[in-house]
């Protein structure tokens, strides 16, 4: 009897590693980045075509799986199944974590990659995990190219989500020349968000001081773009190397093709995205002093007032003075004034996260941050690496100008500070970053400050009492001192 052959199985398609849901810039090349390190992406996006447009085009011939809809998605992946979300912050985030729930099951990690503001990521990271599901909010940093090659990724939320998605997320990161991933567990709930905030902050306040010292060479020393863009490719050898610098010389050296630089026609009013005023206005909740960030928002804020500034120049006069020194010695001293004040933008940032850290009950890793930091992300620089050892020496650093390190930077570069400080002012060049540095040094390294008079005001007109030298700290006295406010004082407390 002849034995009848059984039917072929059909072979079963791979499970995708991880699920992306949105295909504009940063999600696309998430995902090819992903695939390229030997990971399976199943992707979707509300737009449909989308999806085909991009299989079909840039992911043609890869291990990239196309869905149209969430249920087709989150079906051809791997448990416990991954969904990153690569949409706008705010409502979208919300909207598409309700769409994706009903797929998923207990244990399943929801990953918002976008940049959320994060007390949202805390209350998602807490909704989720009452559904039995992981949440992980992620900030990524590094542009179309890092997205692509590999960015700086600070991962929070709930932490036993960590192992799932560790090697995906460490095999896609940048690398520091040691090999060292430029991603590690940040901490719960918002803390990714957080840290990935600061870093836009401190990339605010990078980009707004290269600004002014940009405005100074053009305006007050009459330098050409030429010369400019020799000062920032000799900078960026030195211990300002960095992506901002590197980037800043490419861009003064670019020309249009009749010759024209580019920067020339670019109009001065600048966007922003929110990050920045969410670190400003975290500080001001921490009561951290985050002067030069703030500064660098403000900045933008004045220059997208275009029309107002164009009429205002008009009738506004400033000095007739012109700077008549040295030429190359102010570009050395902007080179020193711009690294002193940089210093204090990161002393500031990490006095924030520390500060938040212990609202929060976040246990951060200061110096691995500094870590993630060191490649893919636009802040990324040598700079650094000294962040890194200052904590890894002290762990309980209080703030980076003590390490000594940086207190000898500081001191080498404070000649020099001042005088652009104080030429700027002279010659009516605004530099409110680099002068808020100043400021700030000069106020952390005061043992005594007018906040004495400060508070017999307040104590004056409000009856809000004071602390005196003469007495214990946390004892509260109230002066009459008209002798018409009798012996009432407010209560006092701490906004």
């Amino acid at each position: 009897m002849t034995k009848k052959a059984e039917p072929k199985k059909e072979k079963k398609a791979k499970l995708a590693d991880i699920g992306v849901v949105g295909l504009a810039v940063m999600g696309e090349n998430l995902i090819l980045n992903m695939e390229s390190k030997g990971f399976t992406v199943a992707c979707y996006n509300r737009t449909v075509s989308k999806v085909d447009d991009f299989v079909n085009g840039r992911a043609a011939g890869k291990k990239i799986v196309g869905a149209h809809s969430v249920k087709e998605l989150v079906a051809g992946l791997a448990t416990p199944r991954k969904v990153m979300l690569m949409v706008k912050a705010g409502g979208a985030v919300d909207a598409f974590i309700e769409e994706v729930l009903p797929h998923l099951e207990k244990g399943d990690i929801i990953i918002d990659g976008g940049n959320s503001h994060f007390p949202d990521t805390i209350r998602r990271t807490e909704y989720c995990e009452s559904k039995g599901l992981l949440y992980i909010g992620t900030g990524v940093s590094g542009g179309e190219e890092g997205a692509l090659k590999g960015p700086s990724i600070m991962p929070g939320g709930s932490p036993k989500a960590w192992s799932a998605v560790k090697k995906i997320f460490q095999k896609i990161s940048a690398q520091t020349d040691a090999g060292e991933p430029c991603c590690e567990w940040v901490g719960e709930n918002g803390a990714g968000h957080f840290v990935k905030m600061v870093h836009n902050g401190i990339e605010y306040g990078d980009m707004q001081m290269i600004c002014e010292v940009y405005q100074m060479m053009k305006d007050g020393l009459g330098m050409d773009n030429d010369q400019m863009h020799k000062v920032f490719t000799r900078w960026n050898r030195g211990k300002l190397d960095s992506y901002l610098i590197e980037i800043t010389r490419d861009i003064l050296g670019y020309r249009e093709a009749d010759g024209t630089a580019t920067v020339d026609l670019i109009l001065d009013a600048a966007g922003q995205k929110g990050t920045g005023k969410w670190t400003a206005i975290a500080a001001l909740d921490e009561g951290m002093p985050l002067t030069l960030i703030g500064e660098a928002v403000f900045a933008r804020c004045l220059s997208a007032i275009k029309e107002e500034r164009v009429e205002a120049s008009r009738k506004l006069k400033g000095p007739a003075t012109t700077f008549e020194g040295d030429v190359a010695a102010m570009v050395s001293d902007l080179e020193q004034a711009l690294y002193a004040s940089k210093i204090v933008s990161y002393a500031q940032g990490y006095q924030l996260m520390r500060a938040a850290a212990a609202t929060h009950k976040w246990n951060l890793n200061y110096g691995g941050i500094a870590l993630m930091w060191r490649g893919g992300c636009i802040i990324r620089s040598v700079f650094l690496g000294k962040i890194k050892d200052a904590f890894d020496k002290n762990p309980e650093l209080t703030n980076l100008l003590i390490d000594p390190f940086f207190k000898t930077a500081v001191a080498k570069a404070q000649e020099a500070w001042r005088r652009v400080v104080s030429t700027a002012a002279q010659i009516g060049i605004p530099m409110p970053a680099i002068s808020a540095a100043l400021a700030y040094y000069d106020g952390y390294r005061s043992a005594r400050l007018p906040a004495n008079l400060l508070q017999a005001q307040r104590d004056y007109f409000g009856a809000h009492t004071y602390e005196r030298v003469d007495r214990p700290r946390g004892e509260f006295s109230h002066t009459n001192w008209t002798g018409r406010g009798g012996s009432t004082a407010a209560s006092t407390y701490i906004v």
